[in-house]
């Protein structure tokens, strides 16, 4: 069965006749966090578990459970949703020796939201369907004020039913939710998601220093800008990072740099070429080489900075 049409909610419409379902939540980082209160606030029966046990604390004080591990996270729930870092941590968590497999029940939904290869989510796919437990890969788009909004864009990957399942859950978290193809195929989208945003990004610090250099009033540039053909959800989430040079972090370089892999590696063996997402990789690469790594990715534009000679330290 083919993916399904795009469907859009209004945060009015969001919960309004959603069945409580018991979800754990495996990863309250910056977007696990907020996204795992969301969805208390949707009425969900929602028990976290994270390394860091602050991450937990202030799920319990949003109205969630809280899990001293996987295990205990997973038992007893209908639904387990990832939201990890990347491959390594995703293949730990789910299919190690203690992990999500080990301890869910058969017909457990799970849903990964991470961002990792197409090959890591298959890998976990046919680890899991022997077991008994189906699986999803979501990734999303929106950066952390996505995630504390609510209006994150999914991309699904995945058999039909399971994503017509889910969707009263991943309504809770976004409001842009399209089945994009099998399993696998909402990581492949991500992967282009993530070129896309990289690339725009680096474009716009390049048109900042350009605009700064030339002695023109920023804040007033970008408005007209924005309200032009070169306006862009990029601009919109990061004018007042760029304005204010406050690159605390909604989505670290690291990340970026790693999804910039992704999709290098996995436009490479479909043969599709990249010239300029190699370079965007590149000056990616550089930015945390240059110890950005741990910046949003809005701080790329003291990449550009550096290359012209007026880096701020």
């Amino acid at each position: 069965m083919g993916p399904s049409t795009p469907h859009r909610t209004t945060s009015h419409s969001r919960g309004a006749h959603m069945p409580s379902k018991k979800i754990a939540f495996i990863g309250l980082g910056i977007m696990g966090r907020p996204m795992a209160a969301n969805l208390v606030k949707a009425g969900h029966q929602v028990t976290g578990y994270n390394r860091s046990r602050p991450a937990v604390d202030a799920l319990v004080e949003a109205g969630g459970r809280a899990a001293d591990s996987v295990a205990d996270a997973v038992r007893g729930a209908e639904v387990v949703i990832t939201m990890l870092p990347a491959d390594p941590e995703v293949t730990e968590v789910v299919t190690g020796e203690d992990g999500v497999l080990a301890h869910a029940a058969e017909g457990t939904l799970l849903i990964d939201m991470s961002t990792i290869t197409p090959q890591t989510s298959l890998a976990v796919q046919e680890t899991a369907a022997p077991r008994g437990v189906r699986t999803l890969d979501a990734p999303v788009s929106g950066g952390e004020a996505g995630a504390v909004e609510g209006v994150l864009s999914i991309m699904v990957g995945g058999d039909a039913e399971d994503v017509a399942e889910a969707r009263p859950v991943l309504e809770a978290l976004g409001t842009t939710i399209v089945h994009v193809g099998p399993h696998g195929a909402g990581q492949t989208v991500k992967a282009a998601n993530q070129l896309i945003v990289a690339s725009n990004i680096q474009a716009l610090a390049e048109a900042v220093v350009f605009l700064e250099r030339s002695g023109v009033d920023l804040a007033s540039a970008l408005d007209v800008l924005g309200g032009g053909l070169a306006g862009s959800t990029v601009l919109n989430r990061k004018r007042a990072n760029i304005l204010n040079r406050d690159f605390k972090p909604g989505f670290r370089i690291d990340l970026h740099h790693k999804d910039m892999g992704i999709v290098t590696d996995a436009a490479r063996a479909v043969g599709a070429p990249l010239p300029v997402g190699a370079l965007v990789a590149q000056l990616v690469a550089s930015a945390r080489s240059n110890g950005d790594g741990g910046l949003d990715h809005s701080a790329l534009l003291r990449g550009v900075q550096r290359l012209a000679g007026t880096d701020e330290k």
